[in-house]
C-alpha cells in the first residue's frame, strides 16, 4: 500500500513541472514562428536602442530561473508524498540523527525542506519541555524558505514592463527630436527627418510589445510556480499537524 501511495505521489508531484513545461513549449513554438517570419529579427534591427534585447535576456534568465525553482518544489511534492506515506503508517516515534530524521523501524525520511521542518519540531519538542508544541513561528519560517526564492518572479515582471515604458519614451524622444530643427523648405532635411521620426517610433512600438509580452509571460509562469508552492505547504502543515504534532505530544505526555 505504501508503495503504491508512493507510485501515486511521484507521478501526481511532478505536475508543475509538466504544466511548466508544456507553457514554454507554446511559447517556444511562438517564437519559432516570430524568427520564421523574420519579425523577431525585425524588431532587434529596428530597435536602435538595444532594449528589445536586453528584454529578450532578461526573459530568458527569468525562465531558467522559474525552471529551476518550478524542478524543486516538484522535487519537494515528492519528497512530502513519501514522508506522509512513511509517517501515516502508525503510530511512529520520531528521532533525530543529525541532518536526519529517523521513525521508528529504521524508515529515514527524505531529505528536503519539510523533513529539515520536522527536524525542527522534534528538537524543539525535546528541548522545551512539558509545554504544548506550537509550530506557527517554524511554519513561517518554512513558508519563507519556499516562496522567497519566487518573488523573483514579481521584481522581473515588473522590471520588464518598466524597461518596455522606459523604450516608449526613449522611442518617442528620438521620434520628436528632428522637428526642432525642422525645415519645411529642404526636401531632403523633411525626408531625413521622416526617417528619424519613424526610427523613433519603431522603437517606441517594439519596446513596449516586448515589454508587455515578456512580463506578462513571466507572471503566468510564476503564477503556476505559486500555485505548487502553496500546495506543498499546505501539506507540509497537514502532515506535521496531524501526524507529527500529535506523535511528539503523545510520547512526552505519554
Amino acid at each position: 500500500m505504501t508503495a503504491s501511495v508512493v507510485a501515486t505521489g511521484y507521478s501526481e508531484e511532478r505536475a508543475p513541472l509538466l504544466r511548466w513545461l508544456v507553457f514554454t513549449g507554446f511559447c517556444v513554438f511562438g517564437f519559432a514562428l516570430l524568427w520564421r517570419y523574420g519579425l523577431f529579427r525585425l524588431m532587434l534591427a529596428s530597435d536602435k536602442t538595444d532594449i528589445s534585447l536586453i528584454i529578450a535576456l532578461l526573459y530568458l534568465a527569468t525562465t531558467l530561473h522559474c525552471l529551476w525553482r518550478t524542478n524543486v518544489i516538484s522535487k519537494e511534492l515528492d519528497a512530502a508524498r513519501r514522508i506522509e506515506a512513511i509517517v501515516s503508517a502508525g503510530p511512529r516515534t520520531l528521532t533525530v540523527a543529525g541532518r536526519n530524521v529517523v521513525a521508528d523501524g529504521g524508515d529515514r525520511l527524505p531529505p528536503g525542506a519539510v523533513t529539515d521542518h520536522i527536524r525542527n519540531l522534534v528538537l524543539k519538542a525535546g528541548l522545551q519541555g512539558d509545554r504544548r508544541l506550537d509550530q506557527t513561528l517554524l511554519l513561517r519560517s518554512l513558508a519563507d524558505t519556499l516562496r522567497g526564492p519566487n518573488m523573483l518572479g514579481s521584481f522581473a515582471s515588473d522590471s520588464l514592463m518598466k524597461l518596455g515604458l522606459l523604450g516608449t519614451i526613449v522611442g518617442f524622444i528620438l521620434m520628436l527630436a528632428p522637428i526642432a530643427g525642422l525645415d519645411a523648405a529642404n526636401q531632403g532635411a523633411l525626408r531625413s527627418s521622416m526617417s528619424l521620426m519613424s526610427d523613433g517610433m519603431a522603437v517606441a512600438m517594439y519596446t513596449t510589445l516586448s515589454g508587455l509580452v515578456g512580463s506578462i509571460l513571466v507572471k503566468i509562469q510564476y503564477n503556476m510556480l505559486d500555485s505548487a508552492t502553496a500546495k506543498l505547504f499546505s501539506l507540509a502543515t497537514s502532515i506535521t499537524e496531524v501526524f507529527v504534532v500529535s506523535v511528539l505530544e503523545r510520547d512526552r505526555h505519554g
